[in-house]
């Protein structure tokens, strides 16, 4: 029978519950278990596809187009398993679901209420991943805060399941807060006891609290919370602020979370948790021999969240190089003609990121012109690429506004095209080009140098197109498209010839970028950007 895992949170928010989710799940895998992680988030909206960057961080894709929470690149990241649509689901999309059924008559004219309906179908989506024997030990991540209103029903949902799964089928894991005064110079449990008697009151007693803390526990706090909480003093895991969210793992291990929880679901613990290659990562991104800084240039960079997959397959890929990446982020509204050579100069290398509407547009043209101008090593990713064609078309071949049909609807020149497809579309959630789509590469190009094949698959998150009217005046000019949808005919990767390091792709490669198979195209730019940084110092 599967077993199941809930992780809530209390106290306060953005505690980690996705990374303590995330680590136990690895060292769960590394044990031999087949394990999968699912994020139940309680907002409204039906998925993150229509929420802005900086309301929730960055929309992350699955390979079969869900447009998700990103915990869910956490899960990826560290699991090396891809995610699907049934790993995140909101509120939104469960009274979506519960309202449909009741138009269609689906209750036979009983009055629709939270408890049992919304309840159920909660139930059924958190069980849905087992229903093909995939997987032993399922973990599910409930959003937001314990004591928020809107949350309530998901909790609700946790103690009616528990009783329906029996004993030793389930546990909860509840992620709390343990502050340092420094007034007092000591460590408080009293918000965590708070925070256990509410989940306490909703009917769930946690079975696992996990501590986070800027200082270690001491035996003391450990026992007093183990007995205020109702829990054994083995089940008291200290979460201690780690240097990088790699190292959680190898903490949640040294706690013995994962024997912990394995030996309250009746689950054998005799194979040791196999973490050579995890270790193995660890010691070349803790052990840089070299350090270079590339420029992130893009609209949402106030917040670290809204290129989280980016910062994360930086680290992946500096790890390959054996080089510390540091990345410089640098808002497109502030780059202008005057001040470009100033903000771009010292870097070994920029990526253009993704994003939608003008705004910034004039600054990421004004940059992709000085860094293919100076042969800097440059990445662009979807409108990053898009953000090269324009460039490119305006001013090596002469085509005046060149411009992406979004931004201009009445250009002379739209060598970024809406998509055929997207034509008739009127709503904005779930509707542009999502999820995995197969690429051809062409042959002799850096592109296929990459990738080492001639058949990719990538994913996608868009609604415009390179324009192939102009397609070729582009590869005579210079412009080669590497990468082509074989369906289709769509651009998916365009690159130059005469450049040291100029690829960019519609594509999202970040979203596929893991700790065990870290991106090629990253791993690429890193390697070119560290040859250009050796080359400048030489000068």
């Amino acid at each position: 029978m599967t077993k199941y895992i809930f992780v809530t949170g209390g106290v306060t928010s953005s505690l980690g519950k996705g990374i303590i989710s995330a680590s136990l799940a690895k060292l769960l895998q590394a044990r031999g278990y087949r394990v999968t992680i699912q994020k139940f988030d309680p907002y409204i909206n039906i998925d993150p596809g229509t929420l802005n960057p900086y309301e929730h961080g960055e929309c992350y894709v699955t390979e079969d187009g869900a447009e998700t929470d990103l915990d869910l690149g956490h899960y990826e990241r560290f699991l090396n398993t891809p995610t699907s649509q049934a790993n995140n689901v909101t509120t939104g999309r469960i009274y979506q679901h519960v309202i449909e059924k009741e138009r269609q008559g689906a209750f036979l004219g009983k009055t629709v209420q939270v408890v049992p309906h919304i309840t159920d179908e909660i139930k059924r989506r958190m069980c849905l991943l087992a229903n093909d024997g995939q997987y032993d030990i399922i973990i599910t991540e409930l959003g937001g805060t314990v004591g928020d209103i809107e949350s309530l029903p998901f909790v609700e949902a946790v103690r009616q399941l528990r009783w329906e799964l029996g004993t030793n089928n389930s546990l909860v894991i509840h992620l709390t807060l343990v502050p340092f005064l420094a007034a007092a110079g000591e460590l408080k449990t009293k918000p965590t006891q708070h925070s256990v008697k509410t989940l306490l009151e909703y009917g769930v007693q946690p079975d696992v609290l996990v501590c986070r803390t800027e200082h270690h526990l001491s035996s003391e706090i450990r026992k007093k919370l183990a007995l205020f909480c109702n829990v054994n003093i083995n089940a008291v895991v200290e979460s201690i602020d780690a240097p990088s969210i790699y190292d959680v793992p190898l903490l949640m291990l040294k706690e013995q979370l994962d024997k912990t929880v394995l030996t309250k679901l009746k689950l054998s613990t005799k194979n040791d948790p196999d973490l050579a290659s995890w270790k193995a990562f660890l010691g070349k991104l803790k052990n840089p021999t070299e350090e270079i800084t590339i420029g992130l240039v893009g609209k949402y960079v106030e917040l670290p969240d809204a290129y989280k997959s980016i910062n994360e397959a930086f680290i992946h890929a500096g790890a390959v190089n054996e080089c510390k990446v540091r990345v410089k982020s640098i808002a497109a509204e502030s780059i202008n003609p005057d001040n470009v050579a100033e903000k771009l100069k010292k870097l070994s290398g920029v990526l253009v990121a993704p994003g939608f509407g003008e705004r910034g547009l004039d600054g990421k043209l004004v940059a992709i012109r000085y860094i293919r101008e100076n042969h800097i090593p440059f990445f662009g990713i979807c409108l990053g690429m898009q953000c090269a064609v324009i460039e490119f078309g305006r001013n090596v071949m002469g085509l005046k506004n060149a411009n992406s049909y979004e931004m201009d609807q009445q250009t002379k020149h739209p060598v970024i095209a809406l998509m055929e497809a997207q034509k008739k579309v009127t709503d904005m959630g779930g509707t542009m080009r999502l999820g995995a789509y197969d690429c051809e590469v062409k042959k002799g190009t850096k592109a296929a140098a990459i990738y080492g094949k001639a058949k990719i698959s990538e994913r996608h998150r868009h609604r415009y197109e390179f324009n192939n009217k102009y397609l070729d005046q582009y590869e005579k000019a210079g412009m080669i498209a590497s990468g082509i949808n074989p369906e289709n005919n769509l651009v998916e990767i365009v690159e130059l010839k005469d450049h040291p390091f100029f690829v960019a792709g519609q594509f999202h490669p970040e979203l596929k970028s893991t700790v065990a198979n870290p991106h090629p195209l990253f791993v690429s730019f890193v390697a070119a950007s560290l040859a250009y940084h050796k080359e400048k110092k030489q000068k």
